[in-house]
């Protein structure tokens, strides 16, 4: 099935006939996120989709896979700090849809965007299980503003983007997102 993926992916990047216009883009990328109220690292991959509407607007549809990470949880005993430090295991799954505003149409762009959707937190041990629980699991509201830029060689280009993925739990929490990945221009 990967085979096939890639191999309609390579085709679909040289037919130059199809590729004449700028309709949209297809790309990958390494995700990071810091957490604010745990001071914690997430670092995963995902993926994006996004077609114009408009010369300088574009609808995008994200979502990325952050792998398992650890960090000590503090306790107190008695007005003395303890730290233990005890496995997490906590995993996150984000989906994000909305606009993106772009300025420039040639090889440089930079852009802004206000995506909404939803950030899931699990200990589930695999990245199936994890989808399945989204429904039942630890899922929160999410808001990202954004912004970045697209540098392009032809069909092919590098994204960098940095925005506050703030989700709604008891409280808002803010937290820094940045991704970097190759994309394709359709």
């Amino acid at each position: 099935m990967k085979r096939i993926v890639l191999v309609t992916l390579f085709a679909l990047a040289l037919a130059p006939g199809l590729f004449a216009q700028n309709h949209g883009n297809l790309g990958a990328f390494f995700n990071y996120t810091r957490l604010a109220n745990t001071d914690t690292n997430f670092y995963g991959v995902g993926g994006r989709v996004g077609f114009n509407v408009a010369k300088h607007v574009q609808f995008e549809a994200e979502g990325a896979y952050d792998f398992e990470q650890d960090f000590t949880l503090n306790a107190t005993s008695a007005g003395n700090p303890t730290f233990v430090g005890q496995r997490a295991g906590v995993r996150m799954v984000h989906g994000l849809f909305g606009p993106k505003l772009q300025i420039g149409t040639g090889a440089f762009r930079l852009f802004a965007t206000a995506k909404g959707g939803l950030i899931n937190f699990s200990t589930a041990t695999g990245f199936q299980t994890q989808i399945s629980q989204i429904r039942d699991g630890d899922t929160d509201a999410v808001f990202y503003p954004g912004g970045g830029v697209e540098i392009y060689a032809g069909r092919l280009g590098l994204r960098a983007e940095i925005g506050d993925e703030i989700w709604f739990a008891n409280t808002t929490n803010n937290n820094l997102r940045i991704t970097f990945g190759p994309q394709i221009r359709f």
